[in-house]
């Protein structure tokens, strides 16, 4: 089955559903995509450099309107209740579960001003939850561009992204970035998205993996270490804390170039090494976001591979977000033929994307696979990811 097909099969049973659940047809239907960062990890609150694709995987939102405040929500990942809310109430920390995620988009509308109201909405996603490839953006997006439309509020695709990481972060109450959000809006077909999370510009850097020979091989490690949240609540907090140290607005203003001299000064006002390792890894990790850029630019795929390599190791030793299962699957994936691989995501768990030649797709999963069951891991989920379109309405 091709790639258009599953789509096409996917919006369809996602409008059928809508109608059995709700007893009348959608008046449209709405798809964002989740994302692989190909390289820039914890640079985006950092107010730096990110450099995501989007994948084929996508959360499909039928939506009706509704005239009268009430927003319902069904979900066919969900236990089978439809999550009934009255708009005008909607206040953070309000809503609980997945349900929290949608909510937290029409609050964030009306908080900004814009006058929508209720509606009816099925969600079905094929995005992986807890893979790091942001399911919880991709279910924001898609009912944000449904929104955006059945009001007609005329929303850019970065105006949107705004206001879903706007959910996230003070409804649902995650500190993410920006990166995904904007991944799940902003990506194109063909292209990794150059985004420059301080003043959101952006632009499509052509990613020919095919005419160069190589496949994008994302391994789903199945795991998510309970630490996740609160460790990345941590790493955000100490990025700032060196930044008011340093004197700077944040640390994408520490050039590269004067990493070791800011390291020298932070020692020297007390900072501990835990923290001047942050530092080292968001400096380091947006010039190698630079690096791929001119890489790619440049047509050498090719030698993206060790690079990505790099960013994973400055993940795991200096932002110490990596745990055994990510660190077992780049060494399994490396050794067995790939150019490069690194965790992307969050971390602690998730998913780690490869570098890989055309034919070594199979060889690669399968080495990775027997890796995992012999450390008595539970068995990874391996597909391949080809850069595609963002949020857009299907019909």
């Amino acid at each position: 089955m091709t790639t258009a097909d599953t789509a096409a099969t996917h919006a369809e049973r996602t409008a059928k559903d809508f109608t059995a659940h709700y007893g009348a047809d959608p008046d449209g239907l709405w798809a964002a995509p989740g994302r692989v960062n190909l390289i820039g990890e914890h640079t985006d609150y950092n107010d730096g450099f990110v450099l995501p694709v989007a994948l084929p995987h996508a959360a499909v939102a039928a939506v009706r309107r509704r005239d009268d405040g009430v927003l319902r929500l069904h979900s066919a990942q969900g236990d089978g209740a439809v999550v009934a809310l009255d708009v005008a109430g909607l206040t953070p920390g309000g809503v609980q579960g997945w349900a929290a995620y949608p909510a937290g988009v029409v609050w964030a509308l009306r908080e900004a001003g814009h006058p929508v109201g209720g509606a009816d909405v099925h969600i079905d996603s094929d995005v992986p939850t807890g893979a790091g490839l942001s399911s919880s953006a991709s279910l924001e997006c898609a009912v944000a561009v449904a929104y955006n439309d059945l009001w007609q509020l005329g929303l850019g695709a970065a105006q949107l992204a705004v206001l879903a990481q706007r959910a996230e972060n003070a409804f649902v109450g995650v500190p993410c970035g920006v990166m995904d959000q904007m991944a799940s809006t902003c990506c194109a077909a063909g292209g990794a998205l150059f985004l420059d999370t301080r003043d959101l510009s952006q632009r499509q850097v052509p990613l020919d993996l095919a005419g160069a020979g190589l496949r994008l091989l994302v391994l789903d490690t199945r795991v998510k270490h309970d630490l996740a949240d609160g460790a990345y609540a941590q790493r955000r907090a100490g990025c700032e804390r060196a930044a008011e140290l340093l004197g700077v607005r944040a640390l994408r203003d520490v050039p590269y170039a004067e990493l070791q001299s800011a390291l020298d000064r932070l020692e020297q006002l007390g900072a501990d090494g835990e923290l001047r390792a942050l530092v080292r890894h968001v400096v380091t990790e947006d010039a190698r976001v630079e690096q791929v850029i001119g890489l790619l630019e440049a047509g050498d795929l090719r030698a993206v591979g060790p690079v990505l390599t790099a960013g994973h190791a400055s993940l795991r030793d200096d932002f110490r977000v990596s745990c055994a299962e990510t660190d077992l699957a780049v060494a399994a994936a490396v050794e067995a033929g790939a150019l490069g691989a690194r965790m992307t995501g969050g971390g602690f768990g998730g998913s780690v994307v490869a570098l890989v030649p055309h034919d070594g797709v199979e060889p690669v999963a399968a080495a990775v696979a027997d890796a995992f069951a012999a450390a008595g891991y539970g068995a990874p989920r391996a597909f391949t990811a080809v850069p595609g379109d963002g949020a857009r309405r299907l019909a």
